[in-house]
């Protein structure tokens, strides 16, 4: 259905009431209930306070109770004392919601949830505590603890802290930007961000969405609503948090959780950002239709200072300045810029003219590798801002660039700041922001291009993880943690993962058969659970090619092991051959639990040349081709895959397959706490697995969701279906994928108008951009969308749907049906029913309702065949409402 949010009630109220309204100096309620009057809120606003007949000249009531009417929103600004029987008296006099701008104690837990089961049981969503309050500028609504005008506008912000919310307010108020909504979470006890942003992408008056971010709690829901949000309107996030020391590792001077949250930020397609400044610019940035090409940066500038300012800062951030082609070098040299090379940054020189940085604009745009240009000015006695504006204008409307300037100065440069301002060009007073603009700009675009990636198991037939968890299994019930060398390789190689075969000898004599049976040359390395890192602990020996030489190594590995660690449990050594690949590259695969995120994968550089974990690269699974190669190209060590120093180039399908593998394994394997391989072997004639390490522990996330461990769930690949339909055609039946966008348009535009009309119950022309995306670019978690294909390849045709998502309660899910017209009749919405009924059971939601228009009676036949209950809508009198318990 086409109908408005659920929530609206509470973000657009009709009516409020301020509870704990008050005239007194240095209240709250004065704060809020001024906030409102002196807003023009234009519903019906309401004073409560028993100590009060009137406020501000309005009646003032001595509770809800006695309002008499509906209220939309109640604003609770009262002692913690008073909360729980407020919160009940709301529930009885039907209140929707509350926003709870009290604060309460963290550490009270029980108050926590004795607040929140008497809001669920009042039938009242909470907004708090701790909130800073809720604003609607165009509705006049200001409901909120601030004395800062805050004007209309496109974005919205979403906070989790109430005092930083009222700096992004201040700063904006001081920048002329206005907001569609402002809304203060806080301590998300019920209201979170996922619904919050869930609203905010319904909301036509929001264009894009700012978020504030302090925690994240439940990473699995987080992420599911940035991916949703994302997929429809921009999202621009600041968090704090980036020096993070004393219990966790670090990357330089950044905490390894940081760059964690990096990762997840990347596959959520949100662009982060450091500062205020950074927030709205990046956001004028994107209304502007500013979008940077590729991250790659020319730089232009009349003064070698400022060139070499964001030519350094663009190095701070890992920008990359472009290569000036010799084609462009020559073109650039012919403006004779005086003794200044063409290079990058380009320096016009401080008399520079209006007509030499129009020509320098066009001489780069002409070069295919350029596609971002930064423009400096700084103020100069032979140079005149206002006139080089203007050429900077004229030129951009013929050329291709992704142009930001940056007029450096005051006075001297205001009016031609304020012209390139009205162009819509991003012009800024300092080079270091302007760097920062295109950085953060350039990754928006490119983590929307991940975003839309969706991942599921890329194990061949016959690799989908059951003997691994059976080899797991195995493993805990003997108590193990940690995993042998040998053991940890059968594991990976359970999922398709090449491995050197290893054997284990538990003594010398057995070492000495062992490597007859390997076959010389080989390798020898200590096998113990103690030891994560073999070589320091003095337990590896390379390249032994003699039985002479694998006595000796046998007793100096124990010996030297023995030495050095005196606690380490020995087993014995394991031994393998030893790999003769003159043109290796010695890397780095790991798999770490992030406490907040779950499963990471990381890549960097192996063996003796293994650096910092800064050097490494960061990813969440699952992975699919693009999202390893992207994984691949992010690592420090990507650089040396490349044809190097004499070496060929590294295969990188072979590499890209076992990242594919791994990602399996992670999503498979709840189990798997710590996975190590270094070193991976890569050459030109694959990758395999040289040593590994696994540990496992008991741990196993609660509830029935099998990738409950993961903050992004895979594409649900075990879901698809074939069919034999009863007149015999073939249907095979899938989770919906975003590439299907064509194949939900085309099958809309098939339908008959009765079949719109039922399926949408309004009549609908034409189908919207935004909802297709809504359609097929689903996150698994909250929803799911089976569809119906038929045929094959370029002929393949959507012809049918079932698709369910999360509602307002949280345990049920609401579902939508539609069968194309010259499909119905032979039992596919059944089946799809049935299927989609299956896939709500198994997640464990307590039921699956729906809305029919009650002149749909084949529908309705349809639902109490399947034991779905058939009652009178409770608000629409057309509609039916239709319900199946799930269980029980």
């Amino acid at each position: 259905m086409l109908n408005a949010h659920y929530l609206k009630s509470l973000f657009e109220p009709a009516s409020v009431a301020v509870i704990g309204a008050s005239e007194e100096a240095h209240s709250v309620g004065r704060v809020i209930f001024g906030n409102l009057v002196d807003g023009g809120f234009r519903g019906g606003l309401h004073a409560v306070n028993p100590k009060h007949d009137t406020v501000f000249g309005r009646p003032c009531h001595r509770s809800v109770d006695e309002i008499g009417r509906r209220i939309d929103l109640a604003i609770i600004a009262t002692p913690v004392r008073t909360l729980h029987a407020l919160v009940e008296q709301c529930g009885r006099a039907g209140v929707r919601n509350a926003v709870i701008v009290t604060a309460l104690d963290p550490a009270d837990s029980a108050l926590h949830a004795r607040l929140l089961e008497t809001a669920r049981s009042g039938g009242v969503r909470l907004l708090g505590p701790g909130s800073l309050g809720l604003l609607r500028p165009a509705d006049g609504l200001n409901a909120a603890l601030t004395r800062i005008a805050v004007t209309s506008g496109e974005l919205a912000l979403v906070s989790q802290s109430g005092a930083m919310c009222s700096v992004v307010l201040d700063w904006a108020a001081t920048h002329q930007i206005g907001f569609s909504s402002v809304i203060s979470l806080s301590a998300a006890m019920d209201v979170d961000f996922g619904e919050t942003l869930d609203y905010l992408v319904h909301d036509e008056r929001t264009r894009y969405i700012l978020l504030h971010v302090d925690r994240v709690r439940n990473a699995r829901h987080f992420m599911s609503a940035l991916r949703s949000a994302a997929r429809i309107k921009p999202i621009i996030l600041l968090k704090p948090g980036r020096h993070e020391h004393g219990h966790r590792a670090t990357v330089g001077e950044v905490s390894l959780a940081d760059t964690v949250f990096d990762a997840a930020m990347r596959r959520a397609g949100v662009v982060r950002v450091q500062n205020v400044a950074q927030l709205f610019f990046a956001a004028r940035a994107l209304a502007s239709g500013f979008r940077p090409r590729v991250e790659q940066l020319a730089i232009v500038t009349n003064g070698g200072g400022p060139g070499a300012i964001a030519a350094d800062r663009a190095g701070d951030l890992g920008a990359p300045l472009v290569e000036l082609s010799g084609r462009t070098k020559e073109a650039l040299a012919a403006l004779r810029l005086g003794g200044a090379a063409a290079a990058n940054p380009l320096d016009l020189g401080g008399d520079a003219s209006p007509q030499r940085y129009r020509d320098a604009l066009r001489a780069l745009g002409e070069d295919p590798a350029i596609g971002n240009v930064l423009v400096i000015l700084s103020p100069h006695a032979l140079t005149d801002p206002v006139e080089i504006a203007q050429a900077i204008v004229e030129v951009s409307r013929e050329l291709r660039l992704a142009l930001c300037c940056c007029w450096m100065g005051g006075g001297q440069v205001a009016e031609g700041r304020a012209l390139l301002e009205q162009a819509g060009i991003p012009v800024f007073h300092a080079p270091e922001t302007a760097v920062e603009l295109f950085h953060n700009v350039s990754k928006f675009y490119r983590h929307q291009a991940l975003l839309l990636q969706t991942a599921g198991q890329s194990a061949p037939a016959g690799r989908s993880g059951g003997g691994a968890r059976l080899l797991v299994e195995a493993l805990l019930n003997q108590r193990r943690t940690v995993l042998s060398a040998m053991e940890s390789k059968a594991l990976l190689r359970s999922f398709g993962v090449p491995v050197t075969q290893t054997l284990v000898a538990r003594d010398v004599t057995e070492a000495l058969f062992v490597a007859e049976q390997v076959g010389f040359p080989v390798v020898m390395k200590v096998d113990s659970p103690d030891l994560t890192h073999k070589s320091e602990a003095g337990g590896v020996r390379l390249d032994l090619s003699a039985t002479e030489s694998v006595w000796s190594a046998y007793n100096d590995i124990v010996a030297s092991v023995r030495l050095r660690h005196p606690e380490a449990r020995i087993a014995g050594v394991s031994i393998e051959p030893y790999l003769e690949r003159p043109h290796a590259r010695e890397l780095r695969l790991a798999v770490f639990r992030d406490p907040v995120f779950g499963p990471v994968i990381s890549l960097g550089a192996g063996g003796a040349a293994a650096g910092h974990v800064g050097d490494r690269a960061h990813a969440l699974p699952p992975l699919n081709g693009v999202l390893a190669r992207d994984l691949i190209d992010a690592a420090q060590v990507a650089q040396l895959l490349d044809r190097c120093a004499g070496l060929p180039a590294v295969d990188r399908d072979a590499l890209e397959r076992v990242l594919l593998a791994v990602s399996d394994l992670a999503c498979e394997l709840p189990w798997v706490n710590e996975l190590v391989i270094d070193p991976l072997i890569a050459d030109e004639h694959g990758a395999i697995v040289a040593d590994a390490r696994v540990v496992i522990d008991h741990g196993l996330p609660a509830g029935s969701d099998r990738y409950a461990h993961m903050a992004i769930h895979p594409y649900p690949g075990h879901l698809v279906q074939d069919w034999k339909m009863s007149d015999g055609r073939s249907v095979r039946v899938r989770p919906v994928r975003p590439e299907d966008a064509g194949k939900v348009q085309a099958f809309f535009d098939r339908m008959s108008p009765e079949t719109r009309y039922y399926r949408f119950m309004e009549a609908i022309e034409e189908l919207p951009a935004g909802l297709i995306a809504r359609f097929t670019q689903i996150d698994y978690d909250r929803e799911m969308a089976l569809i119906a294909l038929t045929g094959t390849g370029d002929d393949e045709a959507m012809i049918g749907s079932a698709r369910y998502t999360l509602a307002p309660d949280g345990e049920s899910v609401e579902f939508a049906l539609v069968v194309a017209d010259d499909w119905q009749r032979f039992g596919l919405g059944r089946r799809l029913m049935g299927a989609l009924i299956d896939c709500a059971r198994s997640k464990g939601y307590r039921s699956i309702v729906g809305d029919v228009l009650g002149n749909n009676p084949k529908m309705l036949r349809l639902m109490h065949s399947l034991g779905f209950s058939v009652q009178p809508h409770p608000e629409e009198n057309t509609l039916r409402r239709v319900a199946k318990p799930l269980h029980g």
